[in-house]
């Protein structure tokens, strides 16, 4: 069994092939799903897909680049959604450098809601991060200061140091189809010295196609089994081996799928 612990199935290009992705998946024992939301309406169908799908599980949350979109009673909808039962993560969300979309500020106080929330439901965070790695890392240290850590740093392509640093603080690290990438050498070499205990793969579908599907898009879970093949490779594993190792961690981090 292999789990995609971070897939976006509602994005438009994907919402109308859920079944037929979840027969592909199957197909190469792809068989547990974390469908990720970006805000309200996206949270709300996440949940609505994983109550028709055993394989999927929600998470809810508001990305750090719609901060700024979210309107009056938003946050307190996705309080009240982190509370359905089909819900195992709080996010996606985090800080992003890249995009110019969102004031920083807005979006560290959009961060600091999801990490109470995380907390009061004591469930685990889906981490987004880009172009402030180190900065993420410090405000992470800040932030454990009141009260432990769960969660992700998905689609890492930091340095070994933040890894390090993101894993002390009790967090787990994603890889997605970067690693796959020819010019990914320093991301695989981050992914040879994760801890078995904190590894997990993902697709981020339908972004980040693998190689050797890069360029084409949409990007599907099925796919997944390239990055898990790329990263066994560097760690000098099986595939299978890796296949259970980061299922388990999934399954201790997200709660067992059934």
């Amino acid at each position: 069994m292999i789990i995609d612990t971070h897939a976006h199935l509602t994005d438009e290009s994907l919402i109308d092939q859920v079944p037929q992705l979840l027969s592909d998946a199957a197909a190469v024992d792809v068989r547990g799903i974390l469908v990720v939301a970006t805000d309200v309406r996206t949270s709300q169908a996440c949940i609505q897909l994983s109550e028709r799908h055993r394989e999927l599980r929600a998470s809810v949350g508001i990305h750090p680049n719609y901060s700024c979109q979210a309107n009056s009673g938003d946050w307190e909808l996705i309080e009240s959604l982190a509370k359905h039962e089909r819900v195992v993560a709080v996010g996606e969300t985090g800080l992003d450098r890249y995009w110019k979309d969102c004031a920083w500020e807005i979006q560290v106080e959009m961060f600091r809601k999801h990490i109470r929330l995380s907390r009061q439901v004591n469930l685990p965070l889906v981490i987004h991060t880009r172009d402030c790695s180190a900065e993420m890392l410090r405000f992470l240290q800040a932030e454990s200061a009141g009260g432990s850590l769960r969660g992700v740093m998905h689609s890492f392509t930091g340095s070994p140091d933040v890894a390090r640093g993101c894993i002390e603080l009790g967090l787990y690290i994603s890889f997605a189809g970067m690693v796959t990438y020819k010019n990914a050498d320093d991301i695989r070499e981050v992914a040879s010295q994760i801890p078995d205990d904190r590894l997990l793969v993902e697709t981020d579908c339908p972004y980040l196609t693998p190689h050797p599907f890069r360029g084409q898009r949409p990007n599907k879970p099925a796919l997944v089994v390239h990055t898990l093949q790329t990263i066994a490779e560097v760690r000098q594993v099986s595939r299978e081996l890796l296949a259970a190792q980061t299922t388990i961690n999934a399954q201790r981090l997200f709660g067992a799928w059934r």
